[in-house]
């Protein structure tokens, strides 16, 4: 038995499959966001540990047998969290998350350092590790001067598993201070933020063993002794290595709370002009590209809180067939933007409201909104030299085939539905740990699931998408001026 264990912002997923790589359960452990001011978004590394033991806890209660038998464990997280550790790893303040952007004027500052964006093919966007360590230095000196480790979440949960600091390359490259072409980490670039190579942790491939599970832990769950932890990956590699998101060319589109559009190659190739974000794979000699934007179901959660309706009660409001925009359009800048703009103070906005507004066309919108954004997306990755022709469709929104058939004509690229079953990051991070435990051949491992059925763009409504692709691209530098 090998077990998955996804760190995300809303919960830890802890997930069992057997050697054949058939899931055998899944259980979760919740998690609440704190927003202490604008533009915060924070959690208390403790409440990762207690979700963690309250989802591998439900497995032992209802697959106790099952769970004794674990011989890997894969990690998954949310990435580019800084949560900043003492002398004796004791966390110095709530963790600061991967959507936080009250970095970005110290995001600026490094950004305008040549060497950053040589070194890691990328922008220093305000979400990025790097630039939080530089923020907390100029606003909380006094934390600062005790950093002794800087992890990012899932290594803060390998080092309760197993109490090593380590980590690996996909997670370790949405810094800003790895060497994303060589795969180390730059004692030129941590120098630049006041930190060296002894404030990180080791870094394996994530694939290799990080670890061992600490006796205490297998005794708590019954597992034996020498359990392997796979170095693991961030939450979108994660995710990758569980759709067969592995070979060049291969690509997924995610609508989680954020939204991904992910490709992956097998050379390094940055373009940091277009907000695209080049990082390593969790496979050895693989990287990948995706665009990120901030809040992608995370938008229609925002519709819901307003209205009162549920999500899927909302999208059930636009039936089954695709609609013409009706020139209601959404920016879903709802916590700023990542790829193309770069910008972390944008906000979102409707615009074209009209007495005849109601919830099905706010609903609409903002499936378009969502829509359209991935299209920036797919527009920067064309800007980096990579071309799609298809992509699979993961996370939470994609079960809306309303959402599906607008992300297809927006794209204008079929998207592929897998075939029943949990193909996420908790399934990508067994898979992992699958490999570190047994030494299998990645990518025998890491297969792409049967294609369930195909969402093809709408050739009727293309013209109509096109048009109102436009006008959304036209809204950014508007709103951006009267903010």
């Amino acid at each position: 038995m090998y077990l998955g264990l996804d760190l995300g912002t809303s919960g830890v997923k802890a997930l069992l499959i057997d050697g054949e790589q058939r899931i055998v359960a899944s259980a979760t452990g919740a998690l609440d966001v704190s927003r202490p001011h604008s533009g915060w978004s924070e959690q208390d590394a403790a409440d990762w540990i207690r979700a963690t033991r309250e989802a591998v806890g439900s497995l032992k209660a209802s697959h106790g047998r099952e769970l004794a038998a674990v011989k890997g464990i894969g990690l998954s997280g949310q990435m580019h969290g800084a949560t900043l550790l003492d002398a004796v790893d004791q966390p110095l303040r709530p963790c600061i998350l991967w959507n936080d952007t009250r970095s970005h004027e110290q995001a600026a500052r490094l950004d305008a350092d040549p060497r950053f964006r040589a070194v890691t093919g990328n922008i220093v966007f305000p979400g990025f590790t790097a630039p939080k360590l530089v923020w907390v230095k100029d606003n909380e000196p006094d934390i600062f001067a005790k950093v002794a480790k800087v992890l990012l979440p899932k290594d803060y949960l390998r080092l309760w598993l197993t109490g090593e600091h380590i980590s690996e390359m996909s997670d370790s490259a949405g810094t800003s201070w790895l060497d994303v072409a060589q795969r180390r980490w730059s004692g030129e670039l941590l120098a630049a933020t006041g930190l060296d190579e002894n404030h990180m942790p080791l870094l394996v491939e994530g694939t290799e063993q990080g670890g061992t599970l600490r006796d205490e832990l297998a005794s708590e769950w019954g597992m034996g002794a020498g359990v392997v932890v796979a170095g693991g990956a961030g939450d979108n590699a994660a995710s990758a290595c569980g759709m067969g998101t592995v070979g060049h060319g291969h690509a997924f589109v995610s609508l989680g709370t954020s939204g991904v559009l992910f490709a992956a190659t097998d050379s390094y190739l940055p373009n940091p002009e277009s907000a695209v974000h080049t990082f390593c794979h969790a496979l050895p000699d693989t990287w990948h590209q995706m665009g990120v934007i901030l809040s992608a179901t995370d938008s229609l959660n925002w519709l819901s809180h307003v209205t009162g309706r549920n999500a899927g009660d909302l999208t059930q409001l636009l039936g089954d067939d695709l609609k013409a925009p009706t020139g209601v359009t959404f920016l879903p800048y709802l916590s700023g933007e990542r790829t193309p703009h770069n910008d972390a103070a944008i906000r979102g906005a409707f615009v074209g409201l009209g007495h005849q507004s109601g919830q099905a066309e706010l609903t609409q919108a903002v499936v378009e909104g969502v829509a359209f954004a991935l299209r920036d997306n797919l527009e920067a990755l064309k800007a980096a030299g990579t071309t799609l022709e298809r992509v699979t469709a993961i996370g939470g929104g994609s079960r809306s085939r309303y959402w599906l058939k607008a992300i297809a004509t927006a794209l204008g690229v079929p998207v592929d539905i897998p075939a029943d079953g949990d193909f996420g990051a908790a399934f990508g991070a067994a898979r992992l740990g699958l490999i570190a435990a047994t030494g299998a051949d990645p990518l025998a491992v890491c297969t792409a699931p049967a294609t369930a059925e195909t969402v093809e763009p709408d050739a009727g409504l293309t013209e109509a998408y096109a048009d109102a692709y436009q006008r959304f691209r036209a809204l950014y530098p508007a709103i951006r001026g009267a903010m």
